[in-house]
């Protein structure tokens, strides 16, 4: 029995790491989130639900929107390798006085966990995501992470990816996004359900300010030139 058990660990993690070798240059027609929100739309006969999915390579979205989201999500992102420790160590601090549970995923994080695993919250599931984070930061370079982020990220109930939240709500392509545009996609990123780019509240309003505040405060676009995201562009 252990030698099974060491042979079915040792072919998943030779199956994962090719999965995540393979997706450095095959661009993916869906994420394991995706699959699992329209399987559950579909047993609830959810007649609502509506996939909203094109893949565009980086260089077709415009600057504005990897600024935005790197500004609002994950601001050490172009340094650290998958996990924002700092963020994590304030994390669980508040968790302990508080009923409201406080995350602090980086984007590579949650790259990790809605393109390869489930949603819930269990000790497995996050072991396995600090696994893939860890696979996906030796395996992709930063600029691969920060694009399969933007084409699988969920900005509104079955819309995902860049070039669909600016088709639905802006009309145009994901590369004419502007400063504005983009920081309101950004803003709604932490529960893109209940916070809505179509019709943004207070709060969400108050979040786009914030980050707009916080992408100049990062240099512009030209801070996506430490992750090699726009060379050609920038330089």
């Amino acid at each position: 029995m252990l030698r099974l058990f060491a042979l079915a660990l040792a072919l998943c993690a030779i199956l994962s790491i090719g999965a995540v070798l393979l997706l450095r240059w095959l661009d993916p027609p869906f994420s394991a989130y995706m699959a699992e929100t329209a399987l559950s739309a579909r047993i609830a006969r959810d007649s609502t639900y509506q996939v909203r999915h094109r893949w565009v390579d980086l260089a077709q979205i415009s600057p504005n929107l990897p600024l935005a989201v790197v500004a609002s999500e994950d601001q050490k992102f172009p340094e650290h390798w998958g996990f924002d420790v700092e963020a994590i160590e304030k994390a669980y601090a508040m968790n302990q006085h508080s009923h409201r549970v406080r995350g602090a995923s980086t984007i590579s994080q949650q790259v990790a966990k809605n393109m390869f695993l489930w949603t819930g919250r269990s000790y497995i599931r996050k072991a396995l995501e600090a696994y893939f984070t860890v696979l996906i930061e030796a395996c992709w370079p930063k600029r691969r992470i920060l694009e399969m982020y933007l084409n699988i990220a969920e900005f509104g109930y079955g819309t995902y990816g860049a070039e669909a939240a600016a088709e639905r709500y802006f009309h145009k392509r994901a590369a004419l996004l502007s400063r504005r545009d983009a920081a309101l996609m950004a803003a709604v990123l932490p529960n893109p359900q209940r916070l809505l780019v179509a019709a943004p509240s207070p709060y969400v309003e108050q979040r786009r300010a914030w980050i707009l505040e916080q992408m100049q405060a990062l240099g512009g676009p030209e801070m996506l030139n430490e992750i090699d995201a726009y060379p050609d562009r920038h330089r």
